[in-house]
């Protein structure tokens, strides 16, 4: 089975939105597909985009997980950006949180070390 996944994000403010996600992602988007979206590709296939919705802005929660944790989460606190939230699970699982302007929470998880 192959999956293709296209995590949404909904914002207030797109050039404040595009800011953050820049500095958290550690790169520009890949795509823009209209006026009011801002697409990044994690991997091949797994993308995150943020959109212009106002109405729905703070109400995402996502993970990523990510087989190097602690250089992903150095590279965004050399951007600028320092968590919301840290946490170790009893099976040793970290997970760092990060909430954008608007509150949506983008956590990144890694296996223990």
């Amino acid at each position: 089975m192959t999956v293709d996944l296209f995590a949404g994000i909904p914002v207030t403010d797109l050039a404040a939105a595009l800011d953050w996600y820049e500095r958290l992602l550690g790169s520009a988007p890949a795509f823009f597909p209209n006026d009011v979206e801002a697409v990044w590709e994690l991997a091949e296939h797994r993308h995150v985009y943020i959109e212009l919705l106002p109405e729905r802005a703070g109400h995402a929660i996502h993970t990523i997980f990510v087989s190097d944790l602690d250089t992903v989460v150095t590279g965004i606190t050399e951007r600028g950006l320092e968590p919301a939230q840290r946490e170790t699970y009893s099976n040793g699982v970290r997970k760092i949180t990060y909430r954008d302007p608007d509150g949506n929470e983008i956590g990144f998880g890694g296996a223990p070390l």
